[in-house]
């Protein structure tokens, strides 16, 4: 692996952030050092101190790089770190040789042959069906997936090292290193706007991204300003969903592709966004060469993303749903999937926005997709990396959301509002820790019974 194999000792800053911990564990399953420090424990620190990793919570700044070899250590780190921190500027400053996750997962997608998925929306679930299309029908994939996948409870699909599956992330333009031999675009909406200024440059860049590979082997979403192989649900396109019905909240459909038709599939994921998902990994996995007669029931085997419409709890008299929507186009997917599978039941929607610019960017929206649901609790914002904003708060937001039956709602009495809420069906949204309250929902739900 040009630029990598000297490296002994791969030391990550932010280790437990879903794309750095993927890397940890790769590196560390081909018998390298592996350490790194993480702000708070988590589950994925507690997986990766279960492998042997070591993993510590102190910003060590003063004495961090005693242990290690400049010329044999590698420092990783992720933009959500700042650049005062203490190891950051330690390693700096001794001369370590540093670089951005992104940039670490370039070299080792572009030293192989490599399956490229970019889009606003849409990434971890189009990466992770792919990656486990490939590893069901027999391909030596590594997929690195930007959530936990349900089939292998990892973010990582190792099963050999002959094709890199990679989510090509669009933040920071760093899809941009990458020299893929396959790619597709899922969706080019608007987001990430405190990096791009507006939504033009932003479409740009994906169209630079797009022109990495030849038409050919470039699989879009139907609609998109681009040229390639479209993809798209009950319309024209070359690879497409017919013919779809929906039973026990599970799809039924005929894929249709350039040469032919594979009839009654099914895929077990609510919502037409991750259909249109599922259908440009089906296409990348049969452009790649995987056997079509295994298709099937790969794509039927395949359960999910953790936090991607998880049904935590699913009974008779209670349905609560976790998700991370955290940008308006994702809470319209959430609701048409939550619509589909439950017709005609009022939805309790409880929304933690997610970083203070996100929120004043898409305040309207936010409000609009939010509305169509019976009832809202909003949580305070999510800041993330971010200072507060004047005039930018959940408050205002409440303001703005065209129903009566909504309110703002602490962590504390979340528990308690929830239980005595009159909707049988409950969604959870948002990539801040309201995750971790999730959990505690759940746990109160399953005690309670």
């Amino acid at each position: 692996m040009n630029g990598l194999k000297d490296i002994q000792h791969f030391y990550f800053i932010g280790i437990g952030g879903i794309g750095m911990s993927a890397l940890a564990f790769y590196f560390h399953e081909r018998g390298k050092t592996v350490s790194g420090y993480d702000k708070t424990p988590s589950d994925v620190t507690r997986s990766l101190e279960k492998v042997g990793i070591a993993v510590h919570f102190k910003d060590q700044g003063d004495r961090v790089d005693a242990h290690f070899e400049p010329a044999h250590t590698l420092v990783i780190y992720t933009p959500a770190v700042a650049k005062d921190f203490g190891e950051l500027v330690r390693f700096r400053e001794s001369g370590y040789t540093i670089k951005k996750r992104a940039e670490v997962l370039g070299m080792i997608a572009n030293a192989h042959y490599s399956l490229a998925v970019a889009g606003t929306h849409g990434k971890t679930t189009t990466s992770s069906i792919l990656g486990h299309l490939l590893a069901e029908t027999g391909a030596p994939v590594t997929a690195f997936v930007g959530g936990i996948t349900n089939n292998y409870n990892s973010n990582l699909i190792q099963k050999g090292n002959g094709v890199i599956v990679v989510e090509a992330d669009e933040f920071d333009r760093s899809f941009l290193q990458l020299r893929p031999n396959i790619a597709c675009i899922t969706s080019m909406d608007a987001d990430h706007l405190d990096i791009y200024g507006d939504a033009k440059t932003l479409e740009n860049t994906f169209k630079e991204f797009g022109n990495l590979v030849s038409k050919e082997k470039l699989f879009i979403q139907n609609g998109l300003p681009l040229e390639g192989l479209t993809v798209g649900i009950e319309d024209d396109a070359l690879y497409s969903a017919q013919n779809i019905t929906v039973k026990n909240g599970a799809y039924h459909f005929d894929f249709k592709h350039p040469d032919g038709v594979i009839s009654q599939m099914q895929f077990n994921l609510p919502g037409r966004h991750n259909l249109s998902n599922a259908i440009t990994a089906l296409g990348m996995a049969m452009l790649y060469g995987s056997p079509t007669g295994l298709l099937p029931k790969a794509l039927f085997s395949y359960s999910g993303v953790n936090r991607r419409f998880t049904y935590r709890i699913k009974t008779e008299d209670r349905v609560l749903i976790d998700d991370y929507a955290h940008h308006p186009t994702e809470i319209a997917a959430v609701h048409q999937s939550v619509t589909e599978m439950y017709p005609d039941t009022p939805v309790l929607a409880v929304f933690q926005p997610h970083l203070f610019s996100r929120t004043q960017d898409f305040m309207d929206d936010f409000a609009m997709q939010l509305s169509k649901f019976d009832e809202v609790f909003l949580l305070d914002i999510y800041p993330a990396r971010e200072l507060p904003i004047q005039g930018v708060t959940s408050e205002v937001l409440l303001g703005k959301i065209k129903k009566t039956k909504k309110r703002l709602i602490t962590k504390e009495d979340l528990i308690e509002q929830i239980a005595k809420a009159p909707q049988k069906v409950v969604v959870m949204m948002g990539a801040g820790d309201i995750g971790v309250e999730i959990i505690k929902v759940t746990q109160f739900f399953e005690h309670a019974h």
